[in-house]
């Protein structure tokens, strides 16, 4: 009965967010028990195959990718997969309507790491972005929406907008990471080995603007998706006021990080926010 199948298949989903993310764990429990399951699955789907790109750097990563490429369409196409985390994103896929132009382009940035290591142009750099992290933006979004045409295009620009500004938080959070342990350099026009005050205050004013473009979008989102992602963006912009205040020369050697009290106390005072209309 493929129905236990499925309810195996989410709570894997479910653990991979728990296990990898405690943040967008947090935020994701603040959505509606209607949608939370579905973007269990999204994040379940997006985790796997940047796993395979950042992390399994000891095994065939390009073979890796290759086969779950192959299984990820097989399972669009067939409605099912044995494996429990395709199968629950196809579910999600199919109920949504989520175009298969956002997987595609999220599979083409991916593919991106297994070689590139160097953006150095606006173009390859937003091009990078948008298939990384707009594009799971967008596929939320077809969940909070419900599928609803209409309302998905209205919140597209700022979805976009707010998915481009998580992303690029984590681009300066893991600067060192990604410079010294995967040899990679998001960021165009910028000397990551001299990482001075002005080249991280562009960065930084640059973020700002997508979230302030983003914000606009969250006010418009369904009462069910609202707090979950008000919550996110209070996290990710807690996270760029640190690197804010954090001197250039320490982000280029540390990760900057949210304490899980300060966590907490984010998603109390989103809450509370949220329930006295004032998001």
């Amino acid at each position: 009965m493929k129905s236990l199948f499925d309810q195996v298949s989410y709570a894997s989903s479910k653990l991979v967010t728990e296990t990898y993310s405690t943040s967008f764990s947090l935020a994701t429990k603040m959505l509606a028990p209607s949608i939370r399951g579905d973007i269990y699955n999204i994040y379940g789907f997006v985790r796997f195959a940047d796993e395979i790109v950042d992390t399994f750097h000891e095994y065939p990563r390009e073979a890796l990718f290759n086969n779950f490429e192959t299984e990820l369409e097989a399972s669009l196409n067939n409605k099912i997969s044995l494996n429990p985390i395709l199968n629950s994103f196809q579910h999600t896929y199919h109920n949504y309507g989520i175009p298969h132009n956002l997987v595609a382009s999220f599979m083409k940035s991916m593919r991106m790491d297994l070689t590139k290591n160097a953006y150095k142009t606006e173009e390859e750099y937003k091009e990078y972005i948008y298939g990384s992290a707009d594009v799971v933006g967008l596929m939320c979004l077809m969940v909070f929406v419900k599928g609803d045409k209409k309302k998905y295009d209205q919140l597209k620009v700022p979805a976009e907008a707010l998915g481009s500004a998580f992303q690029k938080v984590n681009f300066l959070r893991d600067l060192k990471a990604d410079f010294e342990e995967l040899n990679r350099s998001y960021f165009p026009n910028t000397n990551l080995k001299e990482l001075d005050e002005a080249s991280k205050t562009r960065i930084i004013e640059e973020i700002k603007a997508d979230f302030a473009n983003g914000f606009a979008g969250i006010l418009q989102l369904p009462s069910e998706a609202k707090l979950g992602v008000y919550t996110a963006y209070k996290y990710y912009y807690k996270l760029l006021a640190k690197l804010e205040k954090t001197p250039s020369e320490q982000i280029k050697n540390a990760r900057i990080r949210v304490p899980n009290y300060q966590k907490f106390g984010l998603l109390a005072k989103s809450y509370v926010n949220f329930k006295l209309n004032l998001v």
